[in-house]
């Protein structure tokens, strides 16, 4: 193996990837306002949702519960008719429209148990299921201590002191900015090196390498060094310029020791891409592929949801895919300062997944240079 011939065809691919602007629009993408947009587009606490309170009653207690509903979990009531309820629902500018019904509090004061009505757009199913527990936990408190006549705490036999660690303020962005640096890394060390093979296949270069004096190794290995350092430069940018600079979220552990993990990642996933690229042949067959194994990759790797919430089978089954060890690798790292003796498995399990895609993709590589 000549590693020169390793240097410089990596240097024509990282050339090759200078002049494609499409894919250096979706790196720096990827790696800038994709992190922003993945920790605050889908917020898991409630914020701003629309609610409209038709109030049949219009008596203290009825202003006092529409009162209660404010910035920054709720926007301002809306006072609306029993008519206009249901066509601003289908309208949808309402989430959540609350019906006080008459003698509400007549009947709350006489010791009686009235109704009250709560229509939810559940097509919006984030804001539903959370605000109806802040609705139900409003509306309960308000009347108690309408009827008690003062706001207090009900004394509790057993106290609960509750201690956040990682997180101490229960910001849910921290989670997704760092996240979505992840699963960043995932996609494009499949989309890169599967695009710059099929890349080589569509202009007829393919044909070029044939006739120099390389190797099949050493043309996989430059792809996979040269978009695997892309990828490894654009995570490092993204930790420490957006996520620690502009969003101010802390990383708890080395970010050193997480990139020297992003780089096993990187060798497999990189060799998973060429994989691919080889069965598909064309750009949009590769596409097509990849969606068929990177969504899966990302939803049962943990990224998403804990992975002891799944059935032990898929667990098991996850295990030999390389994201699921990469996550719990970077969960340790950045989310609770692990150090390497805490991680160590997941960096075995990381070289020993990538060797053998490497011989996967080798094999696999020669036929298609056939």
């Amino acid at each position: 193996m000549n590693f020169r011939n390793i240097l410089n065809l990596g240097v024509k691919e990282l050339l090759g990837l200078w002049r494609d602007w499409i894919m250096l629009i979706l790196i720096v993408y990827s790696f800038s306002l994709s992190v922003w947009t993945s920790s605050h587009a889908s917020p898991e606490a409630l914020n701003n949702a629309a609610i409209a309170v038709v109030d049949e009653d219009r008596s203290q207690l009825s202003t006092r519960i529409i009162q209660a509903f404010y910035p920054p979990w709720f926007v301002r009531p809306a006072t609306i008719t029993t008519s206009e309820m249901d066509a601003r629902m289908d309208a949808g500018l309402d989430t959540f429209a609350l019906n006080i019904p008459p003698d509400f509090e007549r009947d709350v004061l006489a010791g009686k148990a009235p109704a009250m009505q709560l229509n939810v757009d559940a097509t919006r199913m984030s804001q539903a299921f959370t605000g109806n527990g802040y609705i139900q936990q409003i509306v309960t408190s308000e009347v108690a201590e309408f009827v008690a006549g003062y706001r207090g705490e009900t004394a509790m036999p057993v106290g609960l002191s509750l201690r956040a660690r990682y997180n101490p303020s229960l910001d849910p962005s921290w989670f997704g900015a760092i996240t979505s640096v992840i699963q960043s890394i995932t996609m494009l060390s499949l989309v890169l090196t599967g695009a710059a093979l099929i890349r080589e296949k569509e202009h007829g270069t393919v044909e070029h390498l044939l006739v120099m004096p390389v190797t099949a190794s050493e043309i996989m290995l430059s792809k996979i060094w040269s978009m695997g350092l892309v990828v490894l430069l654009g995570s490092a940018f993204s930790l420490a310029v957006v996520v620690q600079g502009l969003m101010q979220v802390p990383v708890a552990g080395s970010v050193l020791l997480f990139l020297a993990g992003s780089v096993l990642m990187l060798f497999a996933m990189t060799c998973l891409g060429i994989f691919l690229a080889t069965i598909a042949g064309t750009m949009p067959q590769f596409a097509l592929l990849m969606m068929l194994v990177l969504l899966p990759l990302q939803v049962l790797s943990g990224a998403m949801t804990p992975r002891e919430s799944m059935p032990e089978v898929i667990q098991t089954i996850m295990l030999a895919a390389p994201n699921t060890h990469f996550i719990i690798l970077s969960q340790g790292i950045l989310f609770r300062g692990a150090g390497i003796e805490t991680v160590w498995p997941q960096f075995l399990a990381l070289a020993a997944i990538g060797l053998v895609l490497f011989r996967l993709a080798l094999a696999r590589f020669r036929k298609f240079l056939r």
